[in-house]
């Protein structure tokens, strides 16, 4: 009987996890994005987008199409995704395992002043105006209204929602990973004196940070949430072991 792994995807960690799993050969691999992304790059495996409908939404679809294992691998930052997944695998006992790569650590050098969420980020930019380099994606740029003083530079992959942009905001489109020297380059290129960043890890956007570090800039970093599920691993390794602790579990419950 051929295992069905749902994947809940949208990072690089998430992508590679499909390949090695679907390149087994005993395996069913869905991989679901939240379909955000207008132009995703190809899957390994089966592919399907777009939301759940919560997390009762996600038990009926656990159910339906008989998965018997769930990976979350979505951005360390999708709270809701995680919640609602660590929920339905509790109701239909589905097991959960969440790959998420480790978060990053302040180094010697480092000027870090620390935001709950994007929000607080907002408001510790302060009340004189700054040049600031928004990293955080296009989702939450509409809490950085509330500090119009400020010139933005934002990075994103897809659009910002015009309606969503500060008065003073200079948008440019790119997808990592991104170098130290890059980022310096972009840095100084835009007179950026403040970056805010969400603290995401790995290895891809770390070059904004290393870049800060060099220029002697603050950061200004949003905390992750907490994660939900009891199994997390930090690396594809990690996890592809996970799975493969899981079948050998399913053998044995078989032959017993």
């Amino acid at each position: 009987m051929t295992t069905h792994i749902l994947i809940l995807g949208g990072t690089g960690e998430a992508r590679q996890l499909a390949e090695h799993l679907a390149a087994r050969g005993d395996l069913r691999v869905t991989t679901s994005l939240a379909g955000r992304t207008r132009t995703p790059r190809p899957l390994a495996g089966e592919t399907r987008v777009g939301g759940f409908g919560g997390a009762e939404g996600l038990v009926r679809y656990l159910r339906e199409n008989d998965i018997g294992l769930l990976i979350d691998a979505t951005h360390p930052f999708a709270a809701r995704m995680a919640r609602n997944a660590a929920e339905a695998a509790a109701i239909t006992g589905v097991r959960l395992v969440t790959l998420t790569r480790p978060a990053w650590e302040p180094g010697e050098g480092d000027d870090w002043r620390m935001a709950n969420d994007v929000a607080e980020a907002a408001g510790l930019l302060g009340a004189a105006s700054r040049r600031v380099f928004l990293a955080i994606g296009r989702q939450e740029v509409a809490a950085f209204a509330q500090a119009p003083q400020h010139h933005y530079l934002i990075r994103s992959v897809e659009p910002v929602d015009p309606a969503h942009l500060p008065p003073r905001a200079t948008c440019i489109l790119s997808r990592g990973p991104f170098s130290e020297d890059d980022e310096r380059a972009l840095l100084i290129r835009h007179g950026c004196k403040t970056i805010v960043a969400k603290n995401s890890g790995g290895t891809a956007t770390y070059g904004k940070i290393a870049a800060a570090r060099a220029l002697g800039l603050p950061v200004i970093m949003v905390v992750r949430p907490k994660q939900a599920s009891a199994a997390v691993v930090h690396t594809v390794g990690d996890a592809v072991k996970q799975v493969e602790a899981h079948l050998i579990g399913l053998s044995a419950e078989r032959g017993a």
